[in-house]
């Protein structure tokens, strides 16, 4: 694995974006995207609904096909989507064995990893309830733990901290602060503009002029789902 792309002053890039294009039927939703994310920084990456945020960190983490340009990533690629992708039945402990399992990590290594990334986010080591039976904030943290898992090098959190109360969300940042200091490349996808100091970099991503013209067609012959892109 290479040590990523150095800069003149010394530090690397561990994400790389380059020209990315994506549409959906006749919609561009991203067109010609440039990102780049070093390892020891924190880059908020905001825009208003519909823009392809999400997008943009599923084609990172390799779970959607950019229709044009390249995404280059140095290192392993923790990834924690907007809606928790976790299994209703199953324990947190079952949901460390079996992701860890899909990354090559043995069992006893997933659970020793796992244990102490929730005891960080001060996640009930004691609760043995399946997933569907936790609050929407510890359900949230057990996603963000999941991501990771892995000890990733880049780590993309789309909204990780849906369902946290003020004091969770607040601690979340300072965890980001952390990750950075550890040498991590975060992309964090936020809408909680309060916070934006506590990133390195904010990054606004536009509405395709293409979003707008069909925002303005006539609404019987479209049909709007509402789920962001």
């Amino acid at each position: 694995m290479s040590d990523g792309v150095g800069d003149d002053d010394g530090t690397v890039t561990a994400l790389v974006v380059d020209g990315v294009g994506k549409r959906f039927g006749r919609t561009t939703i991203l067109d010609g995207v440039d990102l780049a994310v070093e390892r020891g920084e924190v880059v908020a990456l905001t825009g208003e609904n519909g823009a392809g945020k999400s997008t943009l960190m599923r084609i990172c983490a390799g779970l959607e096909r950019a229709d044009s340009g390249t995404v280059t990533v140095t290192g392993r690629i923790g990834y924690c989507p907007q809606i928790p992708g976790l299994f209703e039945l199953l324990t947190a402990e079952d949901h460390l064995v079996m992701f860890g399992r899909g990354a090559g990590i043995g069992r006893a290594e997933s659970l020793e990893r796992g244990r102490a990334i929730l005891a960080e986010f001060d996640y009930p080591l004691h609760e043995r309830s399946v997933t569907r039976d936790l609050s929407g904030g510890t359900r949230q943290k057990l996603n963000l733990a999941l991501a990771l898992l892995v000890d990733p090098t880049v780590l993309l959190l789309d909204e990780p901290y849906q369902g946290f109360d003020r004091g969770t969300y607040v601690n979340f940042w300072d965890h980001c602060a952390r990750w950075r200091d550890q040498g991590r490349a975060v992309v964090v996808v936020t809408h909680m503009l309060a916070e934006l100091e506590r990133a390195d970099r904010v990054v606004e991503l536009p509405a395709h002029p293409s979003r707008a013209v069909d925002a303005a067609a006539p609404g019987p012959r479209r049909r709007r789902s509402g789920r962001s892109r």
